[in-house]
């Protein structure tokens, strides 16, 4: 909610913690621009950057720079104005401040000088395309950018190969092919991917494939390397033996009224797994 107009008794401000769109400014919420409105002070991450968004919806609340080089002489300043009665709202560039972003230093401070914290929830890249990943994400990892080293970048792919929870990490725009490649190379091409590139931008584009083939589909159009991209991977299939009574009773209803085809490909969508698996099953459970 947006903050209340303070009585003489409340002495201390709150820190809104606001999420800003990640790319279609009418992703922003109602409440959002009543907090960024009524607080007294906006931290953001690039204040050029936010301007825009404020000038968009006419708030006029005055900024200030918080971000990486400067975070922790101004966690000081915004907790000593909180200490003082303002209300302050802290956003990012894009999205839910602090998810790889600079912020938790100022948030560790303001809980221990037992300032209240809101969340003003919103946007977010990750949790967008995990949305509509199509993959099995009932349990995933997130890491933000993989390393910038093409071994370490290797190194970090390797040791979430075999996990039994989806993965889900953000690239740039210039690391975009090589670090695809490097997962290609750890993980195999047939590991399932799903990738949002530009997301509720003019020129958003989500593609769901193997590894192999999002390699080859992002090589092979220079306008796919350009732009902020989000990755899900889907998890491993090392330890999963135990679904298969789950993917077994599933074909039992399927194969009656779909062909082998069909129904495998039903089967891996709802379940995850990878449709050769599936295919195979399906062809010995029709012969039996």
């Amino acid at each position: 909610m947006a903050p209340e107009r303070r009585d003489l008794e409340q002495v201390i401000g709150k820190l809104f913690v606001v999420a800003t769109p990640i790319g279609n400014l009418s992703d922003i919420s109602q409440r959002a621009l009543d907090v960024l409105r009524q607080v007294d002070l906006i931290a953001a991450e690039d204040t050029r950057h936010s301007a825009r968004l404020l000038e968009a919806y006419s708030i006029t609340t005055r900024l200030l720079a918080y971000h990486d080089h400067n975070e922790d002489h101004q966690s000081v300043v915004v907790v000593n104005k909180l200490l003082a009665g303002q209300d302050i709202a802290l956003i990012s560039d894009a999205g839910t401040p602090l998810i790889n972003d600079p912020g938790y230093r100022l948030l560790a401070a303001v809980h221990d000088a037992g300032i209240q914290v809101v969340p003003v929830p919103g946007a977010n890249a990750a949790i967008a395309l995990l949305s509509v990943s199509g993959l099995a994400v009932n349990s995933f990892t997130f890491e933000g950018f993989p390393p910038v080293k093409g071994q370490q970048r290797r190194d970090y792919y390797a040791k979430w190969s075999k996990s039994a929870n989806a993965h889900v990490f953000y690239e740039s725009s210039h690391r975009i092919v090589d670090s695809l490649n490097d997962a290609l190379a750890v993980l195999g091409g047939e590991r399932m991917v799903t990738m949002g590139r530009e997301l509720t931008k003019t020129f958003e584009t989500i593609k769901r494939c193997t590894l192999a083939e999002l390699c080859e589909f992002v090589q092979a159009d220079p306008n796919q390397q350009k732009g902020e991209f989000v990755i899900v991977v889907s998890r491993s299939e090392v330890d999963l033996s135990g679904e298969e009574v789950e993917v077994r009773e599933m074909l039992e209803k399927l194969l009656p009224i779909l062909s082998v085809k069909q129904a495998s490909r039903v089967a891996a969508s709802l379940t995850g797994q990878k449709k050769n698996k599936i295919y195979q099953m399906a062809l010995e459970m029709q012969q039996d």
